[in-house]
């Protein structure tokens, strides 16, 4: 079975290709045109295995919102369709992620209807050039075009990097595990429905 998707996203706002392999080793080529997204983003492909490259040409003249957005939206897109119809995956996992005085939880149900809970507090209002209200809307949309229930919390920390960071490294752990294919129920999907 081969867990590989593509995608392409075009709007007047942004043109995004996406590409990835569930089963990959973590290996990335990732370009946003935003420097701290692509670090981000960089971490989400290393820790959880899946090979990405994405490229994404946008507006960013005007701000950095529809770059981020956009993104969130076709890396969501493009796991979901790898996934298939999510026969024989684990799907529910939990991690909790330090980063130095950090602390951060995550918890994910790739369940078909999406939902995020958002509890982290920045003290800053940028890091890099990115305004930090923006990482709330790439978890959002990410979460919806994924179709994953999706938990972040924040637990304590004082480095907004850190705490940043520990958000992306935890989405990446828990991706690992719930989309891993368990040889016991390969041919079945999760859920009593019989459909997720």
């Amino acid at each position: 079975m081969t867990r590989k998707a593509k995608i392409l996203r075009k709007t007047k706002e942004t043109t995004i290709s996406a590409e990835v392999n569930l089963d990959g080793k973590g290996s990335y080529k990732i370009k946003t045109q935003i420097g701290f997204l692509d670090h981000m983003l960089e971490q989400l492909s290393k820790h959880s295995l899946i090979d990405i490259k994405l490229n994404v040409k946008g507006d960013t003249h005007i701000d950095l919102h529809h770059s981020t957005e956009d993104t969130g939206i076709a890396l969501g897109e493009a796991i979901k369709k790898a996934a298939g119809k999510f026969k024989g995956i684990k799907r529910y996992s939990s991690a909790l992620i330090p980063m130095d005085e950090t602390l951060t939880r995550v918890a994910i149900d790739i369940s078909g209807r999406p939902y995020l809970i958002w509890k982290v507090n920045l003290k800053v209002e940028k890091l890099g050039e990115m305004d930090t209200e923006l990482f709330k809307e790439w978890f959002q949309a990410f979460s919806q075009s994924a179709g994953i229930t999706l938990h972040v919390e924040n637990i304590y920390g004082e480095n907004s990097h850190h705490k940043i960071e520990s958000c992306f490294k935890a989405l990446a752990k828990t991706l690992k595990e719930a989309l891993t294919v368990d040889k016991r129920i390969k041919n079945s999907i999760p859920s009593t429905k019989g459909s997720i």
